[in-house]
């Protein structure tokens, strides 16, 4: 009589009897939950924006740093920027730029199931600017979280909705990037302080017949950590120091963004099959006009694409910047609807994002 007592058949009692600790399962089946499917295409449906109500030239700031209008236009291409009065925050400038994009999505807030927000001068640490952003314009109980990825958040906010939407997390989110970065500006300091304004950008995402979002290509240098940042910690000026503030270290910066991110924007084009000469529009992050310039001639960009350059007078707005910057082109040039743009967006981490969008 042959012996059975040893058998492993999946069909035996005997390993019917044993259980994997972590499910609770008969050794050897697998738990089969159901799956989402989302949406096989993405693309921007609208923009909105908001600047700062306050023109602020170059002439009111060269005092304290000692400098001219024609230094500073030189170097950075800045004429003028906009920044918000002092009973302003981020929040409200994200708010303004959110309504509009919906008006123009012809969307409403109850859609969104997810609203990102990329900032890093929100007024508290906790809760998020984006919670409060979706209560505000009523798109609870949407998931709403923000994004710390400074002048690189707005591309990282774009590939997420572009991944929530294909994976049917959600079928609308909302991107915003929104800074009013004149709360922790020093007026003294050489590096940073006369470049930088207060605004926000709002895209609404959602499905599409068409790839409308190309591959997102992004990353991070942590290597060059200190290069933007501020002056002191929390803990440090909990100690004594003197209220933080934005600082760069000029050269790094420029020298990164110059010839590494080039690299990176090539990776977006070849990622998502295109040309420069195909492009509609190139909207890097309003940085310096300098570097967009260099970018521009190091990417082989033909004079027959429109090139962005907000920051002449809106300055640099950090996570709002691409967005912007868009809207801008946009409400300038509406013939440049439906082409596509390559968008990057770099800066405090040190962070990238970019990626080829068709445009709304």
């Amino acid at each position: 009589m042959t012996d059975t007592s040893s058998t492993t058949d999946a069909g035996s009692t005997d390993d019917a009897s044993r259980t994997d600790a972590p499910t609770g399962l008969p050794s050897g089946v697998r738990p089969v939950l159901a799956q989402r499917r989302g949406h096989e295409f993405t693309r921007i449906l609208a923009f909105g924006a908001a600047r700062g109500e306050n023109t602020v030239p170059n002439e009111d700031l060269i005092g304290p740093i000692d400098s001219s209008d024609e230094w500073i236009r030189q170097r950075t291409g800045i004429v003028t920027r906009m920044r918000a009065g002092g009973d302003v925050e981020a929040v409200d400038l994200a708010e303004t730029a959110a309504r509009e994009a919906f008006a123009k999505s012809g969307l409403t807030p109850d859609q969104i199931g997810v609203v990102l927000v990329a900032t890093v001068t929100h007024s508290v640490a906790t809760p998020s600017l984006a919670s409060l952003l979706a209560e505000r314009i009523g798109a609870t109980p949407a998931a709403a979280y923000d994004i710390s990825a400074a002048c690189a958040g707005y591309a990282y906010g774009i590939a997420q909705a572009d991944s929530f939407i294909k994976s049917g997390i959600a079928d609308h989110v909302l991107v915003i990037g929104a800074e009013k970065l004149s709360d922790v500006v020093d007026p003294t300091d050489r590096s940073i302080s006369f470049l930088l304004g207060d605004g926000a950008g709002a895209a609404v995402v959602g499905p599409s017949e068409f790839a409308g979002i190309g591959p997102s290509i992004w990353g991070s240098d942590g290597s060059k950590w200190d290069a933007i940042g501020m002056t002191a910690t929390y803990k440090e000026w909990a100690a004594g120091a003197p209220r933080p503030t934005m600082r760069q270290a000029g050269q790094t910066v420029f020298r990164w963004a110059v010839w590494e991110m080039v690299k990176v924007a090539r990776q977006a084009l070849e990622a998502a099959g295109v040309r420069a000469d195909q492009l509609s529009a190139f909207v890097p992050h309003q940085a310096n006009i300098r570097i967009i310039d260099e970018f521009a001639k190091q990417l082989g960009i033909p004079d027959t694409v429109a090139i962005a350059r907000d920051i002449t007078t809106t300055g640099n707005t950090s996570a709002a910047s691409i967005p912007l910057a868009t809207h801008r082109l946009l409400s300038e040039h509406p013939e440049l609807s439906g082409g596509l743009a390559l968008q990057i967006g770099f800066g405090a981490g040190l962070v990238f994002g970019a990626q080829v969008v068709v445009l709304p």
